[in-house]
């Protein structure tokens, strides 16, 4: 049944991306998603590389751990029919509905200034990793939501070429074209229009993608009810 959840992570994948384009692009190099980036530009920053904020980089890295920790409290002993927790769905609608209000308050008030910027790298870094434990429970690990490195050495350890199988090859290259597409898309809103609106338009996303996540789960409960 895990299978069915597969699409609706990919969309979160897209919005993941998305969000990662937002923070690097309009709050001052940083990812609220990628965490492997952020330790590296930390270390980076404390050598003295200049344009590299260490603080932005430690705000999110602490807060993305911070996310991780309370919703896997949230979802810690679940058992239940369906592969994902009633409590993690929450997670999710909580976190969608804490993207779309920055975004409306960032439309509203403007470009964030340093202290604001801070306040919403934490709490965007909060949300994925808040996401990425909460999505944990449904057990594709090729699916995080949040990162596609071990999705790429999966692809390419598992494949024809490395003398595996070439199992789940499609849905290992399809979380690595959405995270991709998320940034694109992001990227080019954020350079080009404003990054208010790219963070609006991820998190109609990630809308979205919780959403399908909603039905699916509705789904899976009826099937084991019968």
């Amino acid at each position: 049944m895990t299978k069915t959840y597969e699409v609706p992570l990919l969309v979160l994948t897209v919005a993941t991306g998305a969000i990662d384009g937002v923070s690097f692009l309009a709050l001052d190099r940083v990812f609220t998603g990628n965490m492997t980036g952020n330790v590296l530009f930390i270390g980076f920053g404390l050598a003295g590389v200049s344009g590299l904020p260490v603080l932005n980089n430690l705000v999110a890295l602490l807060s993305f751990m911070l996310g991780a920790v309370l919703a896997a409290r949230l979802t810690r002993g679940f058992s239940g029919a369906a592969a994902l927790p009633g409590t993690g769905l929450a997670v999710l609608v909580a976190g969608t509905v804490l993207t779309l209000t920055l975004a409306g308050i960032w439309l509203g008030t403007g470009a964030p200034g340093e202290r604001t910027m801070l306040v919403v790298t934490g709490l965007l870094a909060l949300v994925l990793g808040a996401q990425a434990a909460a999505v944990r429970h449904i057990g594709i690990r090729d699916l995080s939501t949040v990162v596609v490195t071990m999705t790429m050495v999966n692809l390419a350890a598992d494949s024809r070429l490395a003398g595996g199988t070439g199992a789940a090859w499609a849905r290992r290259l399809s979380a690595i074209v959405a995270m991709g597409l998320g940034a694109l898309v992001a990227a080019i809103l954020t350079l080009r229009v404003d990054g208010a609106v790219a963070l609006l338009v991820a998190g109609v996303v990630m809308a979205v993608g919780t959403a399908m996540l909603v039905v699916v789960r509705r789904r899976e409960l009826t099937a084991a009810a019968r």
